[in-house]
């Protein structure tokens, strides 16, 4: 796990959590900065995912390991969803679902390094 990619996803996630909670007060749906910032931090996640796996397959193990595997898998995939949710939705809580799957992203990438830190030995 890298540290300056986990500050850097974090940034990007709370921006897009305060993306979608302006565009709910200001009663809009997401827009192309949403889908713009959430690209930027599934890319940002995929980088980190390929870290991690390569470190992974390099001998490094966390105590943990399933529990790791389980967020690593599900961190990439929650902007996805995240996405997908909020352009279905007719309404202007569309901006919010995408701030709370952003918010539970940048808590997991925490998690994720606090697990990688503990390691089996």
């Amino acid at each position: 796990m890298s540290t300056p990619l986990v500050v850097a996803a974090t940034v990007v996630a709370v921006a897009l959590a305060v993306l979608g909670v302006l565009s709910t007060v200001l009663r809009r749906r997401i827009g192309s900065a949403h889908l713009a910032a959430a690209g930027l931090l599934e890319l940002l996640l995929v980088v980190q995912g390929v870290v991690a796996t390569v470190e992974l397959a390099g001998g490094h193990r966390p105590t943990e390991l399933a529990t790791f595997v389980a967020y690593l898998g599900s961190v990439v995939l929650l902007p996805v969803a995240g996405v997908l949710w909020a352009r279905t939705e007719p309404t202007r809580w569309a901006g919010t679902v995408l701030g709370v799957a952003a918010l539970t992203v940048a808590v997991m990438l925490w998690r994720l390094l606090d697990l990688w830190g503990v390691t089996g030995g």
